[in-house]
């Protein structure tokens, strides 16, 4: 821990603190946790022990967390229930990865009302006046730079489709606001569909539907982890070249895909030093007032991780394990 850090802590009331983290968990798919949420919280889980050893606190004076939340990310009910139960526990933080950017408005003006400050991390709110800090990814430039490789591998021209995440999510729409801004940019290139997993009944159906009504697909944008991986075991046609596939956050999945062609690449994340910034975030908002300056918007850049990037430690921050 640097000594710069050690002195914030220092300054820190934080004393019997309790943070506790309201957020989606991990979706399940064949019964493997994929979601970048996972590291997120190992990111989370390593901040709270090196305070808690920095300070020197031992067993009831430690810093303690909770990681809560549904099995599935776009279950919002679910997640604004076990919010309105952590709020009623009263901690000393909260923190949230909003599945619906617009949905949990009353149970942030709740937090405010009760005195817990709330720091946003992964996926913002609408209403960023009620969170005191945002931690996360430069989606806007996950969008770019899917963009930029996609554009690049058709080589000018050319017909896509964006199989995507939930639109509710703030993280979802920077990202395909990114791609969709961009990739005319590279020539002559259409997007023909743009599908979205919460609206529609099946979305490997859907996607299934896409790729029979164009046959000569040249490219497709996933927009997460969990779509990609989907997009990946879909049955596809060897009539025609399959399209060029660029995907987000390097999942052992997608590595593999990424080794045996399947896969030109994707754009990937790094979860664990968003996790970790977050917990300093929230430890941060119990220091007296002024001794420290909350940075509102810290956003971590993407980085592009082809077969080039896979055996390069340069790199080993942006590949999930599992």
């Amino acid at each position: 821990m640097s000594t710069e850090i050690l002195e914030i802590v220092q300054q820190m009331d934080l004393h019997n603190a309790e943070t506790q983290l309201a957020l989606q968990c991990a979706p399940l798919i064949a019964g493997v946790k994929i979601s970048n949420l996972l590291v997120v919280s190992t990111g989370m889980e390593d901040a709270v022990k090196e305070i808690n050893k920095a300070y020197g606190y031992k067993k009831d004076d430690q810093i303690t967390m909770t990681f809560e939340g549904p099995d599935n990310e776009e279950d919002v009910e679910t997640q604004i229930n076990t919010i309105d139960a952590v709020i009623a526990e009263n901690p000393d933080v909260l923190c949230i990865s909003a599945s619906d950017m617009d949905s949990c408005e009353a149970q942030l003006e709740a937090a405010k009302e009760n005195g817990i400050p709330v720091i946003a991390f992964d996926s913002n709110v609408a209403e960023k006046k009620l969170v005191k800090a945002y931690r996360g990814t430069d989606n806007v430039q996950v969008g770019k730079m899917a963009a930029y490789q996609l554009g690049s591998a058709l080589g000018k021209m050319g017909k896509v489709a964006v199989f995507s995440a939930q639109q509710k999510t703030k993280s979802i729409q920077d990202r395909v606001e990114g791609f969709m801004n961009n990739i005319g940019k590279y020539g002559d290139i259409e997007v023909v569909e743009t599908i979205y997993s919460d609206q529609v009944d099946d979305m490997e159906a859907s996607m299934k539907e896409v790729l029979e009504k164009y046959p000569t697909l040249d490219g497709v944008f996933c927009t997460n982890a969990e779509i990609t991986e989907m997009y990946l075991n879909l049955e596809k046609s060897d009539e025609h070249d399959a399209p060029a596939l660029v995907g987000v956050d390097a999942t052992t999945k997608q590595q593999e895909a990424i080794r045996n062609g399947e896969e030109i690449g994707c754009v990937s994340q790094q979860p664990y030093a968003m996790g970790y910034q977050t917990i300093w975030a929230a430890v941060e908002t119990t220091a007296p007032k002024k001794s420290v300056v909350i940075e509102k918007n810290v956003l971590s850049n993407p980085a592009w991780i082809d077969a080039d990037c896979l055996d390069d430690p340069d790199y080993s921050g942006y590949l999930y394990t599992e």
